[in-house]
């Protein structure tokens, strides 16, 4: 709360006196003559319609507590009541709009505060921070062979430290944003404070200018309303039971005065909680922010250390494992292989050069030559043995002929 602030309150009839006094209108000079006798009846019956209006008023009034004003306010409002003439329009007009003014500058200036603060870019900032947190560190698709494994292992871990680089700048840019944030919303909850204690002090204010109102509208109308009322059923006068109704009427505008004042009130009465949940939820966002910066972010940091040595030791862990399951796949392999060379190289160690199904094999086929050239030539000198018979037979067959010839 600043110390310029003056948080007294503070009553006026007058706050715009001159331009109002300038505007009033004059009073008729000269009465209004009139044989009509009804008068009295007239005033008799508005006694009775004022008696009764005042019934009503008195079960439907507000009840204002004054027991939130000390002694001094007290003295000041019974004071100020003495000075309120009900019969000056003007007054009545501007009785009280100052505090009314004060009220809607502060409901002005509460709406702007809501209208300019933007709670959305905060909880965006903060799930911004989350989504970061949440998508560090996600399991990569594994790649290659067991050959690859050395290169792919420390592939891994420089795109985990490139992945915590990455976060860690779109973090400490979310920070910022949430700092800024902070303090601004820092200032706000001063400011809230500062108009919650005008808000108090403009209702404050009001309640006085209710409280005295109503008290010097009672005097009014238990006094010279009263008196105005009895002149003019005693003279039965036109003119004295106008001067009673103009003077009722201006009571009557007074009041609805302090109805419209009470109105404000209740205004103000509500701006109290409402400024006070605004700033609630300021408060929260801040706590939420300062939770954010002194606990999620360094505990996040901390766990990305052990991340980062967790992850070297997962490695080694993960290497020697490869190292062992290589040798023993080696080991194996080499031994299958032992074992197939060696049965190889005994079977052909015990294997005769030439086979026995080879020979035999070979020995048929000679056979076989044997026997079909044997047949060949049997046929062969055959086949000479016909010839040289069908030889013999056509040349004696010819030589025959050739005799026949000569003879």
């Amino acid at each position: 709360m600043s110390d310029d602030l003056n948080m007294a309150p503070q009553l006026t009839l007058t706050p715009e006196a001159d331009a109002a006094a300038a505007a009033a209108p004059a009073a008729p000079e000269a009465p209004a003559l009139t044989l009509d006798t009804a008068p009295e009846a007239a005033v008799q019956q508005a006694s009775v319609t004022e008696a009764e209006r005042q019934k009503e008023r008195d079960v439907n009034a507000v009840k204002v507590d004054e027991s939130m004003l000390s002694e001094a306010e007290r003295k000041m409002v019974d004071d100020f009541a003495q000075k309120i003439d009900v019969t000056d329009s003007n007054v009545v007009l501007q009785y009280g709009s100052a505090a009314q003014k004060n009220i809607a500058s502060f409901s002005e200036n509460a709406l702007n505060s809501v209208k300019t603060k933007d709670l959305g870019e905060v909880g965006e900032a903060l799930s911004n921070l989350v989504v970061e947190l949440k998508n560090f560190g996600k399991d990569e698709e594994k790649k290659g062979g067991l050959f690859g494994f050395f290169q792919k292992k420390r592939n891994e871990l420089e795109a985990l430290k490139a992945s915590y680089a990455k976060a860690e700048v779109n973090v400490d840019k979310i920070v910022r944003v949430l700092e800024d944030h902070q303090v601004v919303l820092m200032k706000d909850i001063a400011m809230l404070d500062q108009m919650y204690e005008l808000n108090t002090k403009y209702y404050k204010e009001l309640t006085m200018y209710i409280i005295a109102g109503k008290k010097r509208l009672a005097e009014v109308r238990s006094g010279e309303l009263e008196e105005l009322r009895k002149k003019a059923e005693a003279s039965g006068l036109a003119e004295d039971a106008q001067a009673y109704n103009d003077y009722a009427q201006k009571c009557e505008r007074f009041e609805k005065k302090l109805h419209d004042l009470e109105l404000t009130r209740m205004v103000s009465l509500q701006m109290g909680p409402q400024t006070r949940l605004l700033q609630n939820n300021d408060t929260l966002m801040v706590e939420k922010i300062q939770s954010s910066l002194v606990n999620t972010i360094p505990l996040w940091k901390s766990q990305m250390v052990l991340a980062l040595g967790m992850e070297h030791s997962r490695q080694a862990t993960a290497a020697q494992s490869a190292v062992a399951q290589t040798t023993n796949e080696l080991l194996k392999k080499n031994a299958d292989m032992l074992k197939m060379g060696t049965i190889a190289t005994a079977k052909e160690a015990e294997r005769s050069v030439v086979d026995i199904e080879t020979l035999q094999h070979t020995n048929e086929q000679l056979i076989t030559t044997l026997d079909e050239v044997v047949n060949i030539q049997r046929e062969g000198a055959q086949k000479r043995k016909e010839a040289e018979v069908e030889l013999g037979r056509i040349e004696g067959e010819l030589k025959q002929k050739l005799m026949e010839l000569r003879s």
